[in-house]
């Protein structure tokens, strides 16, 4: 999470800054003014361009999230482009104008005094809004880029808190920031960042369909990198750098970064004398004008703002301001017409009787900062709502056992959603499918004589045709029809159990061969106890328990054995002390809890028998070849939440022991698989193998002088790192089942 948080902070910081000093210039200039009254207005603008940030925030990511997979890459691509533009131009502004921001604020929020409270809310919003624009949209790219958010949320909160407490030491005159020199570090190292994000953008539209060269690679280290380790995460989430990237790639972020850094350079070389204290020299001094008509001294001592070198900011200040607003003072006696004589007689007045002023209606306080930050939501929800692709109203398709796809015609490319119905007297599977590949681009299991159903699909260019299987006939495909338009719509190419039978037979004879070792170590194990060394016993217990945890695909074929050989008690009446406790835990717990050996003969030799039993029964048993798919997921799942958690520990502290032999049982399972994943996801295995490189080597480093350390004595972040590791490997093979499934229209 950490690791992609860094360039988050650095754009909450920055931008934070920036509107934070204008916020506090505008508060400043308002309280030199004796008008602290209109402050308000100010936050007012604030909370709106807060709000309008935060919906555009939220338009992003939920418009995108509606739109398939490679309008997803495509959207997501043009936005990365867009914001390392909006980046690469706010480096550059600032970095020209971090010296004169102040004064250039104090102008207009001086003008805005003059007007009306609807002027000073547009000048907060704006200065305010523009930069809140701009972290929302790189946020949502880092966090895409990222693909979480936590560790991008987090990144930007603590750059916007940092921000606030200088922007608050600035206004309070205890802090004193070189704008300029500020503004120029965090330019050059953004200009890096912005370079990845500009290769992860390309990268997208490549995947979109947008951009050519999705194959063409110029670096591929999934070989010889692991993705998971601290360094590669690093680079990953600061600079964008992957093991694997096109040529396209390499070119954008070559290129950006050649040229944008150049000129980056070379405008801060330009500017240097300007910013050496050395060569700052006062401005020449404009006598101020005598007589009556110099209303307005100027500014002395550290109050003004000019008295700080070029480039620093030692407070947030304003120069006194005339008031000009409300009415002008009325004007004194002429001098030309003479005083009224206090013998003169003075003309009557007559004293017209004045209306009596309508009373006026005053709005609650609290109605417009409501309606500021209500509007850009409701905004953003319409929008959200309106843009969401809806899907077609589908046409009615028709299925049975002797025809499929009757009233099927060329669909409209984009989110479809078909009708089927089955007008058959049998269940039937239906398939939408490409007929040159089988590849299948949605599926209905199980659609019952006379009942109708839902089936939605992405179409985009290419051909497609209904396949319909029912429960006793053959398949039955439709006509094919074409769809113009780019390609798009993803589809997996189904398996068939012919296609599982060779990665069964393999997986069969690797158990097969690791029964035949358990059969022995469990002997072994049953002497050590008769024998009564149970040091040994001991060593012999965790060799032979091991062998075991590596057979884990085929738990769900040893049938009742598993319970006997692995059961835990749990759930028993009596604990560890019920007499249906037995097998590896059994003797686990009395090994390690002190119980003699007279007391573990019994269920040493039980264990030993039942190895045998199941070692003699495997053959004959029905290993189902649609479980090797799940299982690549599901060792891991009970690792994490068993091992991993000391769930199943009755005393020997060999969790982590087991896990290793968990996860060496399912590298085997995947090379049994390989053939069939690599040739549907040939990316994805490179990144597997990666993933179960760096969890093996976590688990290696917990094992020292033949001991493993106990899961309950982990330091918090060993901890973490293999419980993050196990993880990530959970998600990376979380794509295999649906993969690799056996599928009837093969």
């Amino acid at each position: 999470m950490w690791d992609d948080a860094f360039p988050s902070f650095l754009i909450g910081l920055r931008e934070g800054l920036e509107a934070g000093l204008i916020v506090s210039v505008l508060v400043a200039t308002l309280a030199r003014a004796d008008a602290k009254s209109r402050l308000p207005q100010v936050w007012t603008g604030v909370l709106a361009a807060i709000a309008l940030s935060m919906s555009f925030g939220a338009v992003l990511t939920f418009t995108a999230a509606s739109l398939s997979t490679a309008a997803q890459e495509a959207f997501g691509g043009t936005l990365s482009i867009v914001a390392v533009a909006f980046v690469t131009a706010m480096v550059f502004w600032m970095r020209r104008s971090a010296r004169s921001l102040a004064g250039e604020i104090k102008e207009k929020v001086t003008g805005a005094l003059t007007m009306g409270a609807g002027v000073l809310i547009l000048t907060s919003f704006l200065a305010v809004g523009r930069e809140g624009l701009e972290t929302a949209l790189f946020l949502w790219t880092t966090a895409r880029a990222a693909h979480e958010s936590a560790g991008p949320l987090t990144g930007a909160g603590i750059g916007l808190v940092l921000a606030a407490v200088q922007c608050w030491g600035l206004y309070r005159r205890v802090l004193s920031i070189n704008l300029t020199r500020f503004f120029t570090a965090t330019g050059a190292v953004l200009i890096v960042i912005a370079a990845g994000v500009l290769g992860y953008g390309l990268r997208d539209l490549q995947e979109g369909g947008v951009l050519p060269g999705g194959t063409a690679y110029a670096v591929d280290l999934s070989g010889s990198v692991d993705a998971g380790s601290w360094y590669s995460t690093l680079l990953q989430g600061v600079l964008n750098l992957t093991p694997t990237m096109t040529w396209l790639q390499v070119a954008g972020y070559v290129g950006y970064l050649g040229v944008v850094m150049t000129l980056f350079v070379r405008g801060v070389r330009g500017v240097a004398p300007a910013l050496s204290p050395s060569r700052t020299r006062p401005a020449p001094s404009t006598p101020a004008p005598s007589g009556p008509a110099s209303a307005t001294p100027a500014p002395s001592g550290p109050a003004s703002a000019t008295s700080a070198p070029t480039g620093a900011v030692p407070a947030v200040d304003a120069a006194p301001v005339t008031r000009t607003a409300g009415p002008a003072a009325p004007p004194g006696p002429d001098p030309a017409t003479p005083a009224p004589s206090a013998t003169s007689p003075q003309p009557a007045k007559a004293t017209p009787t004045q209306p009596t002023p309508a009373p006026t209606r005053h709005r609650p306080a609290w109605l417009i900062p409501v309606a500021v930050v209500a509007v850009p939501a409701i905004l953003a929800g319409l929008v959200v709502a309106l843009a969401r692709p809806k899907p077609a109203e589908g046409e009615t398709v028709a299925v049975s056992a002797k025809s499929c796809g009757q009233g099927f015609t060329a669909p409209e490319p984009g989110r479809q959603t078909f009708q089927m119905r089955n007008t058959g007297d049998q269940t039937s599977e239906v398939y939408l499918i490409d007929p040159d590949t089988n590849a299948v681009y949605g599926e209905i299991e199980g659609l019952a004589p006379g009942t109708t159903r839902d089936l939605v699909a992405t179409v985009a260019g290419g051909t497609y045709a209904w396949r319909c299987v029912p429960t006793d006939g053959k398949a039955v495909t439709s006509k094919a029809v074409r769809v113009g338009g780019a390609a798009g719509a993803r589809a997996v190419v189904p398996v068939s159990a012919k296609d599982l039978a060779g990665p069964l037979r393999a997986y069969k004879a690797y158990v097969d061969r690791g029964l035949a070792t358990l059969v022995t170590e469990t002997r072994t194990l049953s002497d050590d106890i008769r024998t009564g060394h149970l040091d040994r016993a001991r060593a012999d217990w965790l060799t032979a328990h091991r062998t075991y945890a590596s057979l884990g695909a085929a738990y769900g074929t040893f049938e009742d054995f598993d319970q006997k050989i692995n059961g835990r008690p749990d759930g028993l009446p009596g604990g560890v002390h019920d007499k249906d406790f037995t097998g590896f835990h059994r003797i686990e717990y009395g090994l390690w809890h002190g119980q003699p050996a007279g007391e573990l003969k019994g269920p040493a030799g039980q264990l030993a028998a039942d190895a045998a039993g199941l070692w003699k029964a495997f053959p004959h048993q029905d290993f189902d070849s649609s479980d090797l798919p799940l299982r690549a997921h599901e060792i891991l799942e009970n690792t994490l939440q068993f091992e991993l958690t000391g769930d199943t520990d009755q005393g020997s502290g060999t969790g982590l022991a087991t896990a290793e032999a968990n996860l060496a049982g399912t590298r085997e399972l995947l090379t049994v698989l390989r053939p069939l994943l690599t040739a549907r996801a040939p990316h994805l295995l490179p990144t597997v193998d990666a993933d179960s490189a760096r969890l093996r080597t976590l688990l290696d480093a917990q094992h020292r002088d033949g001991r493993w350390t106990p899961v309950d004595r982990l330091g918090r972040t060993a901890e973490e790192r293999i419980d993050g590791a196990t993880g990530q490997l959970l998600e990376d093979l979380s794509p295999v089942p649906d993969l690799l499934e056996i599928r009837k229209s093969a």
